[in-house]
């Protein structure tokens, strides 16, 4: 790459911050310099420039785009409530993005946010560090060279701490819905419950989520989605249910894949079609990045490794003129999968997808 990628960061101290390692991740890339930062809070701005070694500091990330007019946005913070305004922001001086996960709050910001960027001809590229990893695509050879059999289950799990149900949803339940995407194919439908406090959640149940999520409920939610591969997926949180499970259970007729999250997570391939490595005696081996049972070569760098391969895959997007690896068109998915839980429960039956309600569901209860 023979260009230098000019690169704005917003932050926003005590109202998202600054996300997993995005603002930081333009050091480790030599096609990239950080040319300004803007956050609305002073004391973060002061430390942020500080840190990132900004030449330029703005309190309106507005200000900072026109006047600046770089060609990469990092928008780093965790607060969802921010996203869509900044992504258009971005988009209107016609700069790609890299931002923190989640997308948006509903499917309307996200379809927002996809016509400014097809409008502008500009990337966007999605935090989900896992997506990136090298081990996605030993598994995906093992689904499609028929190793795994017929694919039938995806089964995955928040982290089930104190944001379990709803919330565990949409902050945790984000990474593993792109991973059911990815391996599973398009939902076609969902079927769900949402309850707190083991009753069906009703408009007494409705709050404004933190983060920014908007309109949220639940302490336990429970869903089953139909995929265009033919398999089920499944998700569920508990409240206060934690066991370490947080992650990606892949089931077919003729073994098992189970993988975590991050740049270089643990993952291992169980070739036993009864699913009981206790009953069949098939030990689990482990997947690296060279394959299944194959020493790793790799060293995991945690969120900054992830980081700079999502970087250097968006990059690399933008000189070949292709979607990022994690496109906004997953992140679009991510989001109606999230909302199509609440949406179900609202009416009580199974929804299709794409969703015909753009907005929150649980704001129409």
């Amino acid at each position: 790459m023979a260009k230098t990628y000019r690169v704005a960061v917003i932050g926003h101290t005590g109202k998202g911050n600054w996300g997993h390692g995005v603002d930081t991740v333009w050091f480790k890339v030599p096609q990239t310099e950080i040319v300004a930062v803007a956050d609305a809070d002073e004391k973060g701005l002061e430390a942020a420039a500080k840190r990132l070694k900004a030449p330029k500091t703005f309190a309106d990330y507005r200000t900072m785009l026109t006047e600046v007019k770089p060609d990469i946005v990092a928008i780093c913070p965790r607060w969802l409530d921010q996203h869509r305004d900044m992504c258009l922001a971005a988009a209107a001086i016609g700069a790609h993005m890299y931002m923190e996960k989640p997308f948006c709050r509903t499917p309307a910001e996200a379809d927002e946010i996809i016509k400014a960027c097809e409008k502008a001809d500009v990337k966007l590229a999605l935090a989900h560090q896992t997506r990136y990893s090298p081990k996605l695509q030993v598994i995906k050879d093992l689904i499609d060279d028929g190793k795994l059999g017929t694919l039938l289950e995806l089964r995955g799990r928040g982290k089930e701490d104190k944001r379990g149900g709803g919330e565990d949803l949409w902050v945790l339940g984000s990474h593993v819905f792109n991973l059911i995407h990815y391996f599973g194919g398009d939902p076609k439908w969902c079927f769900a419950r949402v309850e707190e406090g083991g009753q069906p959640v009703g408009k007494e149940h409705v709050k404004p989520g933190n983060e920014g999520i908007g309109p949220l409920a639940g302490d336990s939610v429970s869903a089953i989605y139909g995929l265009d591969s033919g398999a089920k997926a499944y998700f569920a949180s508990q409240r206060d249910a934690l066991g370490n499970r947080f992650g990606l259970q892949i089931y077919g007729s003729k073994g098992v894949v189970e993988i975590l999250t991050g740049s270089l997570p643990s993952a291992s391939f169980l070739a036993d079609p009864a699913w009981s490595p206790g009953r069949s005696k098939v030990e689990w081996q482990p997947i690296t990045s060279q394959g299944v049972g194959v020493a790793e070569t790799m060293t995991d760098g945690g969120l900054d490794a992830g980081n700079i391969m999502a970087v250097v895959d968006l990059l690399q997007a933008i000189e070949e003129d292709r979607h990022p690896e994690c496109s906004m068109y997953e992140g679009r998915t991510t989001i109606e999968m999230i909302s199509a839980v609440f949406e179900s429960h609202r009416v009580k039956a199974p929804v299709s997808l794409p969703l015909k309600t753009r907005e929150n569901p649980l704001s129409l209860i």
